[in-house]
């Protein structure tokens, strides 16, 4: 399974995500610090809404196999800019959180999300576990295992680490 670091803001269902994920029943507990659980990262949401603390995310952010980008559907405003790509070196998916929210505007979350350059969205509602299971299977793929010549030639042709290599492109002999 993958591990995952979610980031987004105070009260967009992060924790929530994480105890859903896991099948345990709901209960709020408000995220004092960096929790590192099991397969995932819950982030408070304080990390994202400050400046001084947004530093932290990116460090975070290099223990994990994919970031998860939570907003919840009724969320008034985007915290997360095009620019977040340029530090956070991983695979980013959106997650949208409280999609049965009557103030829920789920193609403006979205857009927000592509803008931010999450590669894959899931819709989730953690209470009735809506969208957890589509979320759990992306998870459940593994990882791909490199060597660090394999890392440094996905590099050497601009690739990202969890990039596929492109069709008639494999590596070289010596690194197979």
């Amino acid at each position: 399974m993958k591990k995952l670091f979610l980031m987004g803001r105070s009260e967009a269902g992060k924790t929530s995500l994480t105890q859903a994920i896991k099948g345990e029943e709901l209960h709020y507990k408000k995220t004092q610090y960096t929790n590192t659980e099991d397969d995932m990262i819950d982030s408070p949401g304080e990390y994202a809404e400050s400046k001084r603390f947004s530093a932290g995310l990116a460090c975070f952010s290099f223990e994990a196999d994919v970031v998860g980008i939570v907003q919840a559907a009724d969320e008034p405003f985007n915290l997360f800019s095009a620019s977040l790509r340029s530090f956070i070196q991983r695979p980013l998916i959106g997650i949208i959180t409280k999609i049965d929210s009557p103030y829920a505007n789920i193609p403006m979350v979205t857009q927000w999300l592509e803008n931010v350059g999450c590669e894959r969205i899931f819709l989730v509602n953690n209470v009735t576990r809506e969208g957890i299971a589509e979320l759990l299977e992306y998870l459940d793929d593994d990882v791909e295992q490199l060597t660090m010549a394999q890392a440094k030639f996905k590099q050497s042709i601009g690739l990202n680490e969890w990039d596929p290599l492109p069709e008639g492109i494999a590596y070289p002999e010596e690194i197979r």
